[in-house]
């Protein structure tokens, strides 16, 4: 019997009752074939510093983040928007990931098959956010989904008051999007070597 995927989900909200977060719990309900392990350090990963970015002197929680994307069979992220993009929490994270300086590591997120979705209150939802990471993961290499997009706008009517994701429509898209992230996932990607890019300082 075939175990099945295992999938990091990250959110990128530290708020206690986080929507996005809520959102990586509905995957875990709804997601059939994948075993999702959301992620609970964030917080944790102190700021980008070049002069660390190296196997001996990262931050402990750095290298755990990267070791669990490196196992992992892909990336499921929720995203807020703040100022029209990406929370600085998250884009710091995945700026200790991207790279390798050492030219021998390989880099964690380089056609990692990597799923986007967001949550917020707004109307618009987080459509610039995930709009913004997208940007990001073409530096990145990562194999990302390109539909569904899943938007959830006005977030608060999604939920119920316990976090439960309520919302048909919403459920409906969640799974569509988990089943193209499985087929990406399932797709024999696995000989393309992990050879590092070129990256600025």
């Amino acid at each position: 019997m075939t175990s099945p995927a295992k999938i990091l989900g990250i959110s990128g909200s530290l708020r206690a009752d986080s929507h996005n977060t809520a959102l990586l719990r509905a995957a875990q309900k709804f997601s059939a074939g994948f075993e999702i392990d959301i992620y609970e350090r964030l917080r944790e990963i102190p700021p980008y510093d070049f002069d660390l970015d190296n196997p001996a002197q990262r931050p402990a929680v750095v290298a755990e983040l990267r070791r669990r994307i490196t196992e992992a069979d892909g990336l499921l992220i929720a995203t807020p928007e703040f100022n029209y993009s990406v929370p600085g929490v998250l884009k710091n994270a995945i700026d200790w990931v991207s790279t390798d300086w050492t030219k021998n590591e390989g880099l964690p997120l380089r056609h990692k098959p990597i799923a986007v979705m967001g949550a917020a209150p707004t109307q618009f939802g987080s459509v610039r956010a995930q709009l913004a990471l997208r940007q990001v993961f073409v530096w990145t290499e990562s194999d990302v989904v390109v539909k569904p997009e899943v938007i959830a706008f006005r977030s608060h009517e999604r939920f119920d008051d316990d976090g439960n994701l309520v919302d048909e429509a919403t459920i409906e898209l969640l799974q569509n999007l988990l089943t193209a992230l499985a087929r990406k996932v399932h797709r024999d990607i696995r000989d393309v070597p992990n050879q590092p890019s070129e990256h600025e300082a």
